[in-house]
């Protein structure tokens, strides 16, 4: 046994095996701060609250808003072993596809807008985190393994198809996970002395080291970072996604939270996931930067004439929302004629904003392709 838990005794004989029971929040003995610490929860807070600025003050910022939490959503179903891209994801064809990676992700998607209507209504409580869940697991892989309620079996973390004889990792089981669920849930409500992001970075390693789901644990305990930052007010909109840094350093996120099952070493995973949110805070206000100047150029530069100003402008929105369009499709979208987005897609062609993509002659699609790039540049 460590500060961090205790392992415990299951069953008989040759079925016998450890599984590990998490200590309650806080840490026993409280977190050693540093002075690196100190350092970089000031950081990682500064960044936080220009982010936060930045994304209230900019008057195009809500235009960016469901692209950040598609962009989220993508890296942290990635992580998961997801393989689509953004470009997968943005498809005007997707409503239709049978790709069960893009509907992995689009359910993400839907469940981020569904956990921040319901924050409003619920503290972030055990009740709101299985509803996610369910919106989660909807009608995609894992739709088998009980979306939206807890499990009810020992579950264990390993190479494909392996037995819990092998496991790299055995969560708590059933019983012990609904006590440890339970005590989370305290915490997750309780203040103490521990700045927020400290608290974060906590809250975060112990719904992964409980794993009370069957499947979708990692994004559902990724998620809860941006909604325990947002109850604690120190985000107003979803344009934080850690995921990317900890996609770009995904053997390292493992590996630290496991030290602190086995060591107890709290504070290494803390400064960690401190480096992690200052390096998302830089990354998301690069982005908005650019992409409201890439808005101002161009905004510069459509049609304007007195005839078509406002269903130019109309276009012009959409595809900030939708930055891959088919013609048909998004006349249908707008409530346009065919011809006239048509006319005015090439019009925006012509001025170099939009680009026919290639090998989709059939279906007319286009891309709005600087808006793409800057999206895409750590996927």
């Amino acid at each position: 046994m460590n500060r961090s838990g205790t392992f415990v005794n299951n069953l008989y004989g040759e079925m016998a095996y450890l599984s590990f029971k998490p200590s309650p929040l806080p840490p026993v003995g409280g977190i050693e701060i540093s002075e690196r610490m100190v350092k970089l929860v000031s950081d990682a807070n500064a960044k936080l609250a220009e982010l936060n600025t930045i994304g209230n003050l900019i008057p195009d910022a809500d235009l960016f808003v469901s692209m950040y939490v598609r962009k989220e959503a993508l890296i942290s179903s990635q992580i998961e072993g997801t393989q689509c891209t953004l470009d997968d994801i943005l498809d005007p064809r997707s409503d239709t596809s049978a790709n069960l990676d893009v509907s992995d992700v689009i359910n993400y998607v839907s469940a981020v807008s569904f956990a921040l209507k319901r924050l409003d209504e619920l503290p972030l409580c055990l009740r709101l985190i299985r509803e996610t869940h369910a919106v989660l697991m909807n009608n995609v892989r894992g739709e088998e393994k009980n979306p939206g309620e807890f499990r009810r079996s020992q579950n264990w973390i390993g190479a494909a198809g392996c037995s819990v004889k092998d496991a790299r990792y055995i969560p708590p089981n059933v019983a012990d996970m609904n006590e440890c669920l339970s005590q989370l849930e305290k915490y997750i409500n309780e203040s103490d002395e521990y700045d927020a992001l400290i608290r974060a970075s906590l809250i975060h390693y112990q719904f992964e080291t409980i794993h009370p789901f069957l499947d979708g644990n990692g994004r559902i305990g990724r998620l809860l970072i941006l909604l325990y930052l947002i109850a604690q007010k120190k985000l107003d909109k979803p344009i934080l996604y850690i995921s990317y840094f900890l996609k770009k350093n995904q053997i390292e996120y493992y590996d630290r939270i496991s030290e602190v099952r086995r060591s107890g070493d709290y504070e290494q995973w803390i400064m960690f996931f401190l480096e992690a949110v200052k390096a998302a805070c830089e990354d998301s206000i690069d982005t908005i930067y650019r992409l409201s100047e890439l808005h101002k150029r161009n905004m510069a530069i459509i049609p304007h004439t007195s005839r078509n100003v406002d269903t130019s402008l109309r276009l012009f929105e959409y595809m900030e929302q939708h930055p891959i369009l088919d013609v048909g499709k998004t006349a249908k979208a707008l409530g346009i004629s065919y011809n006239t987005v048509s006319s005015l897609i090439a019009k925006y062609e012509g001025l170099g904003i939009l680009r026919k993509t290639v090998n989709r002659n059939r279906n007319r699609v286009y891309e709005y392709a600087e808006y793409l790039d800057i999206l895409r540049k750590d996927e």
